[in-house]
């Protein structure tokens, strides 16, 4: 039971990555002409920047707990391959963000290297 409880708080962390990173994508966006020492205030009460740093902070505590479960050596690489995937996709199915043929072909090499990697 110890060990199925790290995975789901591991997939609680991997999707709580990507909610942050899409909510501080969307914040960063609706910042005119980016952070600078101006828009301090703008940022600090952006809903969505405020909104992607408590994410990030709950994805600390889901994957704190994660790896109290599992091995670091497992729960690792499942957040990084996890998170560039889910993140990837949907930073292209919701901010029609595009991926040179290099790109896809770069991603599709690190998923080999993991499954290589554990085999």
């Amino acid at each position: 039971m110890g060990i199925m409880i790290g995975w789901i708080a591991l997939v609680a962390a991997l999707v709580l990555n990507a909610g942050a990173n899409s909510l501080l994508k969307v914040g960063a966006s609706s910042l005119e002409g980016g952070l600078s020492s101006g828009t301090l205030v703008a940022a600090a009460t952006n809903i969505y920047l405020i909104g992607g740093i408590a994410l990030f902070a709950l994805n600390i505590l889901c994957y704190t707990f994660a790896l109290s479960r599992l091995p670091l050596s497992v729960a690792y690489p499942v957040m990084v391959i996890g998170g560039l995937l889910i993140i990837t996709s949907f930073s292209v199915l919701v901010f029609h963000e595009s991926l040179s043929y290099l790109q896809i072909g770069g991603l599709a090499l690190v998923l080999l290297g993991v499954v290589l990697f554990y085999i």
